[in-house]
């Protein structure tokens, strides 16, 4: 009990002798180990004081604080020492040398503190107003090396001692670097705005040589091209050293435990830099009310505006902030993906959302479609850039948002084709147009269709559609084998569903002319519109040259229709067997021919064929059927029918005059009131000489 006490009380008596550090170091920790080994507490107490390790001073310490303590020698120090034998015979610890981290971090600091205080803003005007990385750059790289240097030594000496005066005076210094590096990178950013342009950043990591980029200059002299590739090149160097310093300087600080301030500068110009940019190209939020009351033209604008920033924001702004991004924070995949999220989720959310927002709240209107075609197609065909560009998990909202506008503005192409067909039904059966022409609705609903055929895109919105009934349009019009040739068989079927409800309107309208025979040049003139529309633009890919030959085909039997019931009575009016006839019949034959002539001719002056090959076929048909036979029947009877008086008057059309007259038809210039003799009154041109012969 008592070596209990005792020992407890001497223990109690080192900790207040060494709570005076500057007279203790580590060497007393082998004191303490030696004491609590020892039974026999006092003798070894006085017989280590009399260590020569141990200061004098220390030893008179001790004695003062063992008398305090009750501790009384009951021999003096030299009985003491002569009872026991020399001290040597006890293995103590030698003294201890400086540990190799407190070296270290001593060397650090005398090869570092006078560069690092040397920036310190604090300490002068010159730190203060000068910038490390402009003024002297190979300096700048040593004190990079430095700090590095630094953060590693402090790394090591708190392992082995944590409680190291060295630590704050290392501390401290980090702390001037850290705000000397927080001031670089905010001048590096802020004075490079130009060199750090998203669009010259997409541009230089294209992987496009100086030499591609010159192609610009084509045209230009040799000269020129030399000096424009010298400033490229001068450019680019200059745009590739600061982002090499930026790079250097957010490795430093984020490995140095200061990445929340790096971070939080870049993040604050870098944002402004791409909200500027949305804000250049004209995107802006939205409210859904405000789409819904806005007018289609200011909206058409609208729409106008972000097709052409889309295109910019995907493949410049976005793609240049994420390659600077990546190349800033290369050191730390977390702190890249937080910096690129926060700088561009505002902006991108704005322009992805926008369409969405059109496709749920715009107006209808017949050119919405086409405006909702453009945009899905903006999307569609950058799909790969966005999202490689915003492959981060935590930019997948963005993804989101621009597939959410995907599928909306599908829908809306979607319900706007029905609509469209739903139109087509309602047009009235009674509207014709004068002179058998083209009508405007055929014009319009081709117009419609060719210019969806030019969209890529349809086959993936309509994919899911289902097909138009089978028993209601015919195989005839198209089949499966038309749809099987297709290269989109869903978008073939709809489109040519579309055409066939166009068509079925055309018979119903025919049937309202009074003239059967126009009612079928209507028909031909119709359906040769739509044939050339076909031929000239995609959908001659999306119907094929099967559906384009059958079509053709009717547009002949509708012209030989309308040749028969305008043309056959007079054709038929020229007699077949003139050596036979009388001059009595030959009268009567000439007086039957100017009738039944200048009646069709009168009839058929206002038919319009706007076709030029339908026009000349239908008219060299007639001519070739009826000229022949009538210049026969002329050449045999005209000089007795001229000769005697009783016949003067009968003969009223040479051949020349009648394929006069036939030449002026089909171009809806005159009326029913007027007469075929100004026509064989007008001189003969080329083309009428061709119908006369």
């Amino acid at each position: 009990m008592f070596i209990s006490a005792t020992s407890e009380r001497v223990m109690t008596l080192i900790r207040h002798v060494t709570s005076d550090s500057s007279m203790l170091g580590l060497p007393f920790l082998h004191l303490t180990t030696f004491f609590s080994q020892t039974p026999h507490f006092q003798t070894h107490i006085y017989f280590s004081l009399t260590y020569s390790f141990y200061i004098p001073r220390f030893y008179k310490k001790f004695i003062v604080s063992m008398k305090k303590f009750g501790f009384s020698p009951k021999r003096s120090s030299s009985s003491f020492i002569a009872h026991y034998p020399s001290p040597s015979r006890f293995a103590l610890p030698p003294a201890p040398s400086r540990s190799l981290s407190d070296s270290v971090m001593i060397q650090t600091l005398e090869v570092a503190e006078p560069v690092i205080v040397k920036w310190d803003p604090e300490s002068s005007n010159y730190a203060k107003v000068t910038s490390l990385f402009y003024d002297n750059r190979r300096e700048a790289l040593e004190f990079i090396k430095l700090v590095n240097k630094l953060h590693k030594a402090m790394h090591a000496l708190v392992a082995e001692n944590s409680t190291s005066d060295l630590l704050v005076r290392a501390q401290h210094l980090m702390q001037i670097a850290m705000k000397r590096l927080e001031k670089e990178f905010y001048q590096i950013l802020s004075l490079n705005r130009a060199q750090l342009d998203p669009e010259s950043v997409s541009t230089r990591s294209s992987r496009t040589s100086t030499r591609s980029s010159l192609s610009d200059f084509a045209d230009e002299s040799d000269d020129d091209v030399r000096v424009a590739g010298e400033l490229i090149s001068e450019v680019e160097d200059t745009a590739e050293g600061v982002m090499a310093d930026l790079k250097l300087i957010a490795e430093c600080m984020i490995s140095s435990g200061y990445g929340k301030e790096c971070v939080k500068i870049y993040k604050v110009i870098r944002k402004s830099i791409v909200d500027e940019g949305i804000y250049k190209l004209g995107v802006e939020k939205l409210k859904s009310t405000h789409v819904h009351k806005m007018d289609w033209e200011v909206l058409d604008l609208k729409i106008k505006n972000w097709l052409a920033a889309v295109k910019i924001a995907v493949k410049t702004l976005f793609n240049g902030e994420r390659i600077l991004c990546d190349q800033v924070f290369a050191s730390s995949d977390s702190i890249r993906e937080a910096c690129y999220t926060e700088i561009t989720k505002e902006g991108a959310s704005i322009l992805f959302g926008f369409p969405e927002n059109v496709a749920k709240n715009s107006k209808k209107s017949p050119e919405r479609i086409f405006r909702t075609l453009d945009m899905y197609t903006a999307i569609a065909s950058r799909w790969p850039e966005i999202v490689s560009v915003f492959s981060f998990p935590s930019t997948s909202s963005i993804v989101n948002q621009a597939l959410n506008s995907l599928i909306k503005l599908a829908e809306l192409v979607r319900s706007d084709l029905n609509e469209f067909e739903t139109l087509l039904n309602k047009e009235s059966l009674k509207t014709t147009v004068a002179g058998a022409g083209v009508h405007m609705f055929t014009m319009e609903t081709m117009n419609y269709l060719s210019l969806l055929a030019d969209y890529s895109v349809l086959p993936d919105i309509l994919i899911d559609s289902p097909p138009p009934e089978k028993s209601v349009m015919p195989e005839t019009f198209f089949g499966e084998s038309y749809s099987s040739s297709s290269p989109s068989p869903s978008v073939s079927s709809r489109l040519a569903w579309l055409v066939f409800v166009l068509v079925c309107k055309l018979d119903g309208k025919a049937k309202h002319y009074k003239d059967v025979s126009h009612a079928y040049i209507f028909l031909a003139n119709n359906l040769q519109h739509i044939l050339s529309k076909v031929r000239s633009s995609n959908l001659r890919y999306l119907l094929g040259d099967e559906w384009i030959t059958k079509r053709e085909t009717e547009v002949k039997k509708f012209a030989a229709n309308y040749e028969r019931l305008a043309w056959s009575h007079v054709i038929d009016s020229v007699p077949k067997n003139v050596s036979a006839m009388t001059r009595e019949q030959a009268r009567d034959s000439f007086k039957k021919i100017n009738t039944v002539f200048e009646e069709a001719h009168r009839k058929q002056l206002a038919v319009v064929v706007p076709d030029a090959k339908l026009r000349d076929e239908i008219k060299v048909s007639v001519a070739r059927k009826l000229l022949p036979a009538y210049r026969e029947f002329y050449n045999a009877h005209r000089v007795e029918m001229e000769n005697d008086r009783k016949f003067a008057g009968v003969v009223k059309f040479a051949p020349e005059d009648m394929g006069n007259a036939l030449s002026d038809l089909f171009f809806g210039s005159g009326s029913a009131s007027t007469s075929v003799s100004s026509a064989t009154s007008s001189s003969s041109s080329k083309s009428r000489k061709s119908f006369s012969r």
